[in-house]
């Protein structure tokens, strides 16, 4: 289906089952733990060996020798395979540190040898005898002290221009009477999802299927392929229960490449976990940065020029975090710069992390607006809203195709209290706490992917969809039901939804929050040619007829859904397939985040005691899946706000802090109850679902709506994330 035409009255406007607050389809399985998790897929294929992944005890240098003497006499071992024994494997895509193979070390825990037994604590066992000698060379792991060095460098991943000018930002910012000129810091980040990466690989002859934990399958597929150096029609992967992501694995790791060299090596199936400190040093990260804003503004409180640049460090050929992202469309303004510089640093590889480059940019640039209203003397958020755009900055002839950040602003003021605040920090006290409100604006743009399935009816009238999209927690399950539900006109019980295997249809995966828009419009295009054929086989004519209660009705004749499929089944195979509406439109999602924090007069603790978010972002196809991916996301938000960094060994080049008892994240505790509203509206130049996405949208601006609460409260402007209370302690006003 061609969607390069802007959506009219289709059979998903019925709402009957679309737009419902339904449960997920997949709960009963995870909550009673039926759901085939990649390390649990004991029944897939027998004989299955364990692997244990041994990692580089060094940062930066070269293996000189391995003693596996020890190893191969240790019980239980059936195969080593070290990175000496094989050539440096290919990459895939968007992979910029090398998974294996050749004596070079790039990064801490680079993955150098795997060890494959007959138990788990065999090969974990074995795993520590390996003996390897060194050659250390001197790395660079400290972004603060490299940064001079970083160069202009473009995001291909997220789309973003390593250096933008539009109008004359320094004549304007030099002629603003009112001018913000600030620095600020957020650290390296880890996923910290809770399924670690783990794979099952197995061959049959030179054809190699692999049980994975991986959001994007048919991007894993062909990843695997170039990264082992073979061809994409010998790899399957499967995938149907993802144990959350976060972009941590939108991309193949060590685990699959691994399992799929020891499967080879031991001559049967071998399933492999990475351990949690294992993940955070081999894997991925959010980058940190240190990010500059300049604001200009007229006394009226209308920008005049907005400068925001942004310095982050990777390895050797990898990209920089894209934190200048949304400053290019966020708020009006005549005079702009936008600049993205890439430091060379030794540490592991920074990746995509769930909303990339706007959950950074947001931390920093909604700070920034902050303490820009209060220059000027205005309300937060009426700041914001007069200094709403409908274009895109940069191309004034390129609208936004929906866009109501005021209303988000206006109805989360109203909502939340707003008119309460008192605009003077430190000014308000309950009891032993400092109390305060803060607001972020936030936004993430709605990216449009091609995405297909297959659709079939059989006898008995059940739809079956097939697909290779995956189910991350977001509840892909249920609104892809949903889906095939409306359009076909059955009952959601009547629906099957069979997802994560790459020898189905290819859908747009989960990532970037485009995974629901694009994978239901898939599954949308191929009902609509499931229902042509319905048509022609009844003898109806397809625009006319109608498909209610299983049923197809037309000039007052009805006829059964099953009487179609016959005995052998009907089915129809098409994709979603864009045309030019994301070029000639600018397609974004909005929020106001609105925060109460306290902090404790005496010792700096910090409690977000309430939080609300008002989200802009066309049709919501489930409000309560969607409900739960904002929540989701908001205690993200805490985090980073908060709590969330990994500690750079900046002599040794590695993150310290690399489990979950010394990476901190928050817990039922930290979180009081969350408020989400969802506009009423659609978007009909996004898709025929008229929908977007919401996944990351929820943690764009909520960090910096905590920082400007706890500045509200304490008069006491932290800059450098995370907000720790070292950070502010002293400056706190008297007890």
């Amino acid at each position: 289906m061609k969607f390069d035409t802007p959506a009219m009255i289709n059979p998903i406007d019925q709402l009957k089952v679309v737009g419902k607050p339904t449960d997920r389809i997949d709960g009963k399985f995870k909550t009673t733990g039926t759901a085939p998790y990649a390390y649990e897929r004991h029944d897939v294929v027998a004989n299955q060996a364990y692997g244990f992944i041994v990692g580089s005890a060094i940062a930066k240098g070269r293996i000189a020798s391995m003693d596996l003497a020890e190893v191969k006499a240790s019980p239980g071992v059936l195969a080593i395979v070290t990175t000496l024994d094989v050539p440096r494997l290919g990459r895939g895509r968007m992979n910029y540190a090398y998974l294996f193979g050749g004596a070079e070390i790039q990064h801490y825990h680079q993955a150098i040898a795997i060890v494959v037994a007959e138990t788990f604590e065999q090969a974990r066992a074995a795993a520590h005898l390996i003996r390897v000698d060194y050659i250390r060379d001197a790395g660079r792991f400290d972004l603060g002290a490299e940064a001079r060095n970083a160069t202009l460098v473009d995001n291909i991943a997220e789309h973003v221009p390593a250096f933008e000018r539009v109008g004359d930002f320094e004549s304007a910012f030099a002629a603003a009477p009112v001018k913000l000129d600030e620095a600020y810091t957020t650290p390296d980040q880890s996923h910290a999802m809770m399924e670690p990466h783990a794979s099952i690989a197995s061959w049959e002859g030179d054809h190699l299927t692999l049980w994975t934990s991986n959001q994007m399958i048919n991007w894993g597929k062909e990843d695997i392929a170039k990264t082992l150096g073979i061809p994409a029609d010998k790899v399957r992967l499967e995938s149907p229960y993802i144990g959350g992501g976060f972009g941590a694995k939108l991309w193949v790791r060590s685990d699959a490449a691994l399992a799929a060299l020891a499967a080879k090596a031991a001559g049967r199936p071998v399933k492999v976990a990475l351990t949690r400190p294992f993940i955070m040093n081999n894997t991925t990260h959010r980058a940190a940065t240190i990010q500059r804003v300049r604001i200009g503004a007229g006394a009226d409180g209308k920008i005049t020029a907005i400068a925001h640049e942004s310095t982050s460090g990777n390895v050797p050929g990898g990209f920089p975090e894209g934190a200048v992202a949304q400053t290019r469309l966020l708020y009006a303004g005549a005079n702009r710069l936008t600049e993205m510089r890439l430091a060379t640093l030794d540490l592991p590889e920074g990746n995509s992390m769930r909303a990339p480059g706007d959950a950074p940019g947001h931390l920093a640039f909604e700070i920034a607006m902050d303490e820009m209203a209060e220059k000027l003397g205005l309300d937060p958020v009426a700041f914001r809203m007069l200094n709403d755009t409908q274009v895109d900055p940069a191309k004034p002839e390129r609208r936004f195709s929906y866009r109501d950040l005021n209303g988000c602003l206006r109805l989360g003021a109203e909502k939340f209290g707003w008119s309460a605040r008192n605009p003077k920090p430190g000014q308000v006290r309950d009891g032993r706490w400092l109390v305060g409100m803060g607001v972020a604006a936030g936004m993430r743009n709605n990216l449009l992917l091609k995405s297909g399935a297959r659709v079939a009816i059989d006898k008995h009238g059940v739809v079956t969809v097939t697909t290779d999209m995956t189910d991350i927690g977001t509840g892909s399950y249920t609104i892809i039901a949903q889906t095939a539900a409306e359009t076909m006109g059955v009952d959601l019980d009547r629906v099957v939804v069979l997802l994560g295997d790459s020898d189905s249809p290819v859908s747009a995966g989960s990532g970037g929050q485009f995974g629901a828009n694009n994978s239901t419009a898939g599954v949308y295009a191929a009902c609509m040619k499931l229902r042509d054929a319905v048509a022609e086989k009844l003898g109806f004519d397809a625009q006319n007829a109608e498909f209610a209660d299983g049923s197809v009705r037309s000039n007052g004749r009805s006829v059964p859904l099953a009487a179609a499929a016959g005995e052998t089944g009907l089915s129809a195979e098409d994709s979603i397939d864009y045309g030019d509406l994301d070029e000639r439109f600018q397609q974004s999602t909005f929020a106001a985040h609105f925060v109460e924090a306290g902090v404790d007069a005496a010792t700096g603790e910090i409690r977000v005691r309430r939080m609300l978010a008002v989200c802009s972002a066309g049709r919501i196809l489930n409000p309560k899946t969607a409900r739960s991916q904002l929540i989701g996301a908001m205690t993200m938000g805490v985090g980073a706000a908060l709590m969330e960094e990994l500690a750079v060994d900046k002599q040794r080049g590695f993150f310290v802090n690399h489990d979950l008892a010394g990476y901190e994240v928050p817990v039922h505790a930290d979180i009081p109850h969350q408020d989400v509203i969802f506009l009423d509206e659609v978007d009909p130049i996004s898709s025929p679902m008229k929908a977007k996405g919401v996944g990351e949208l929820g943690l764009c601006g909520v960090g910096a709506a905590i920082a400007n609460a706890v500045y509200n409260a304490t008069g006491v402007r932290v800059r450098d994330y995370p907000i720790t209370l070292d950070k502010f302690i002293e400056h706190l006003p008297d007890v």
